[in-house]
């Protein structure tokens, strides 16, 4: 068996039985530099992590044969790819189904349909964590934030930010490309009780342009008649 550390380059196993969605995930991984192995089912699954531990699974649950399921916990079961990071993707979006999936191990869950973005992101958020013994960093363009620290970055320059500007960040970072209304936000940054309008929204989102700069604050996209996205 080979261990993917030795590569330069992250080495992601992509199983999924869907040719379309699985060469739109191949092509955008290579794109980014990543080596990409696919599988279509849980038996090639098994046979390409007996020849190579990867860096990262990108793991279907809805497979044919052994479920996504079964697979990310015989993955979670083997000394050699137990320390594996696995994201799952599917189209079970219910909590009692993002509970389990999170309980066989899988380190994050995206549910479908998701945006090519958010899907990078994540990907570069697990293989940091991975790589960094568990620090929780985000990363969208040139905006680098470090959960574990409360720390922003633009281009590696460090950005100071308010709790709200912060959590703000954090809401729209952690799904790149998603528009998020603005009754979203307040519920999330804000909490569903606070006696705040939704104008408040509008304020803070200024700051925060404004403290990351005209490159990087220009990333939130206003979304006229609904909100704000990143990226």
């Amino acid at each position: 068996m080979i261990c993917a550390m030795a590569n330069a380059r992250p080495q992601i196993l992509v199983i999924e039985d869907e040719p379309a969605q699985r060469d739109v995930i191949v092509y955008n991984l290579k794109k980014q530099g990543y080596a990409v192995r696919t599988a279509q089912n849980g038996d090639q699954a098994e046979l390409e992590l007996a020849e190579l531990v990867p860096d990262l699974v990108l793991l279907d649950w809805m497979l044919p044969g052994v479920s996504g399921l079964e697979l990310a916990r015989r993955i979670r079961a083997r000394p050699a790819t137990r320390d594996v990071p696995v994201i799952m993707l599917t189209a079970r979006g219910e909590e009692e189904d993002v509970i389990r999936g999170l309980d066989v191990g899988a380190d994050d869950f995206i549910t479908k349909p998701y945006s090519v973005a958010e899907l990078m992101a994540r990907v570069r958020s697990v293989l940091r964590r991975s790589s960094s013994g568990g620090v929780d960093i985000l990363q969208v363009g040139d905006i680098e934030m470090n959960i574990d620290t409360n720390r922003v970055y633009v281009t590696a320059q460090e950005v100071p930010l308010g709790p709200l500007e912060f959590n703000l960040l954090r809401t729209l970072m952690q799904r790149p490309g998603r528009v998020f209304e603005r009754d979203q936000l307040l519920n999330t940054v804000w909490g569903r009780n606070a006696d705040v309008d939704s104008r408040t929204v509008d304020v803070h989102i200024a700051r925060l342009r404004k403290a990351l700069g005209p490159t990087a604050g220009g990333e939130i996209r206003t979304i006229r008649g609904r909100g704000y996205s990143l990226g």
